[in-house]
């Protein structure tokens, strides 16, 4: 970055401060990690986590969960437009079919893709946090968490109001949104409903966007079932978004809907939660728009589920177990008709040692499919309390990945999928270093991964189909960093974060000219975030992302927002790609130059 740059961003920091607002800062050691089976308070985990407050979201300089994750190292969301209206997520160089989304503990994966990993995305208006969990998780959460787990967590308790949102900013983007909350004597709701369009920032990059999130408690006073019902409806000009940056004329609608009913029961050493839900995706494309009998596929997914994890505390320390249970269903003018019975046991124990200061979790994920074979994959995570703030960790364990349908099935003129795929299997492990403090949050974190037959589409000539293709051996390593430093100045906290990640994966034994996804991840990524209030009724945040690919691409983006407050008003500015940067994130498509958003928000009590 120049230095002029950097001077006119230290400069918006010091003199956009003519108001401010008051948050409360919530402490990440009395959060319990609700994505581990057995639940334990941040601070006593042995995994490398990042949890992503309430506070966080409501002051980052984003308006949606792919934006978001972008600010947080390790985490490689690669988006084709605005808005995350087209995102593919990464963790750690993984593929975008690697990685697993929940919310609320409820898997949302896409047997048809992972291309739709990110169109599950609810409002950040109803988000209490999001834990971002790396590295091997499959013996947690099966399937799917090959390099990690993102669990978003919904809002538990909410207050009786009604919050109405416009905005209107570049391309003619406008945003018109209600969220409501009604607390009564025994149960709680929350609604929120929302529709977002745009013209688009160049030719075909239209977008509608429709929200639907609905969450109820009931019997609130002895045990609670929580009901969560949610529904988003895609339309978008997708110019250059797949096939070759020459297709202008791509045009995608899609449809995500998730229903669950959970509930809780637990004594003084026993805990039981079950939980099922219902998923739907739709996903229609054109080649040409309006124009279906060019090209066009309609795939209609559908998975049912059910699971319940059981925990025992005694002498010995605590035992988890757990059963998940799915059937998934697709029907598909391309990929055909297909439906796979999924059933997944799991198996952990936590015991401590030393007067607690050495934590130990074996544990197996035992997996039946019914169209692979059965598999086991053990892990163990290992955790040394050196003193109340810091704490040296280390885990290791075998994770694993499923051929999607579009894997196997999908047939186009640039795309041919193979029937004969293997699953992928992965050995990872890691080791690190955590230290809390008032003031300070440092990790430090040092990663392998080995992984067999691992997916990837690949052609030896530049005019031949890609083909999804088992690699023989590709293996990544790396490094990653995170520190946050917090401190108070004019009477108010200011909070300043910075990550940095090195990564570097090699295909062994194996020449592959052209490959599509796999190999190309991140080389490094530099984040940065200050978060800063020095008025009381204005705060102000700048984020900063760099990043190189291996093949030497690299670009940094800078973006701002400024909100004011007062009473029951708020009013927001986002300046995105301040410094006019010229980039691409995936595909070549290039993202918009330097854009703003106008948000006014008034909630009605």
């Amino acid at each position: 970055m120049k230095l002029k740059n950097i001077f006119f961003i230290v400069l918006a920091l010091c003199y956009s401060n003519v108001f401010s607002q008051e948050n409360k800062t919530e402490k990440l050691d009395e959060i319990i990690l609700t994505s581990n089976r057995i639940e334990v308070p941040f601070s006593k985990n042995s995994r490398t986590i990042h949890i992503i407050s309430r506070e966080d979201i409501q002051n980052s300089t984003a308006n949606n969960v792919a934006d978001l994750l972008q600010q947080f190292t390790g985490v490689d969301v690669r988006r084709r437009g605005i808005d995350g209206m087209q995102s593919d997520l990464y963790i750690r160089g993984g593929s975008f079919d690697q990685t697993l989304v929940l919310i609320d503990g409820i898997k949302t994966e896409n047997p048809q893709t992972g291309h739709h990993t990110m169109n599950i995305m609810i409002p950040i208006e109803n988000i209490e946090r999001i834990e971002i969990i790396k590295g091997p998780a499959a013996r947690i959460y099966g399937q799917n968490a090959f390099t990690g787990a993102i669990n978003i967590v919904t809002k538990k308790t909410v207050n009786t109001q009604l919050t109405g949102e416009l905005a209107y900013g570049s391309y003619h983007t406008g945003t018109i949104a209600l969220t409501g909350g009604l607390n009564l004597k025994n149960s709680s709701h929350q609604v929120h409903v929302s529709r977002k369009v745009s013209d688009g920032y160049r030719y075909n990059t239209d977008f509608e966007n429709r929200n639907v999130f609905i969450k109820s408690k009931f019997n609130t006073s002895s045990t609670p079932i929580d009901v969560i019902a949610t529904f988003m409806d895609r339309k978008f000009g997708a110019n250059g978004f797949y096939a070759s940056p020459e297709a202008k004329d791509q045009y995608e609608e899609t449809q995500s809907s998730l229903v669950g009913v959970s509930t809780n029961l637990s004594s003084n050493s026993f805990t039981f939660k079950p939980k099922i839900y219902w998923k739907r995706g739709q996903d229609m494309y054109e080649y040409i728009r309006e124009k279906p009998e060019v090209y066009r596929n309609l795939h209609i997914t559908n998975k049912i589920g059910g699971e319940f994890n059981t925990t025992l505390d005694s002498k010995i320390g605590v035992t988890g177990f757990g059963v998940d249970i799915a059937q998934v269903f697709i029907s598909s003018n391309n990929l055909g008709d297909h439906d796979r019975t999924m059933i997944t046991g799991f198996l952990e124990h936590r015991f401590s040692v030393f007067n607690e200061k050495l934590d130990v979790t074996p544990g197996v994920a035992l997996t039946y499919y019914s169209d692979f074979d059965f598999q086991a994959f053990p892990g163990i995570d290992l955790g040394y309390k050196i003193s109340e703030s810091f704490k040296v960790y280390g885990n290791m364990g075998y994770t694993y990945r499923i051929p999607t349908y579009t894997d196997l099935y999908y047939n186009s003129p640039t795309t041919v999928g193979n029937i004969n795929l293997n699953p992928e299997k992965a050995l990872s492990e890691e080791i690190g270093a955590k230290y809390n403090s008032n003031k300070f949050t440092i990790n430090v974190a040092m990663f392998y991964r080995e992984a067999k037959d691992l997916i990837d589409y690949i052609k030896e000539e530049e005019e031949d189909k890609w083909k999804a293709e088992n690699l023989a051996e590709v293996t990544a390593k790396g490094i990653e960093t995170e520190v946050q430093y917090r401190f108070d100045l004019s009477g108010f906290q200011q909070k300043f974060n910075m990550g940095y990640t090195f990564l570097e994966d090699n295909i062994l034994e194996q020449d592959l000219p052209f490959s599509r996804y796999s190999l190309n991840s991140i080389k490094h990524q530099l984040t940065a975030n200050f978060d800063s209030q020095f008025l009381k009724y204005l705060r102000q945040n700048i984020a900063f992302r760099f990043v190189e690919r291996p093949d030497g691409t690299s670009y940094n983006v800078v973006d701002f927002k400024l909100t004011a407050m007062y009473k029951d008003l708020e009013l927001s500015g986002m300046f995105n790609n301040i410094f006019n940067t010229e980039y691409t994130e995936t595909n070549l498509v290039p993202m918009p130059k330097s854009n703003v958003l106008f948000i006014l928000k008034y909630t009605f009590k």
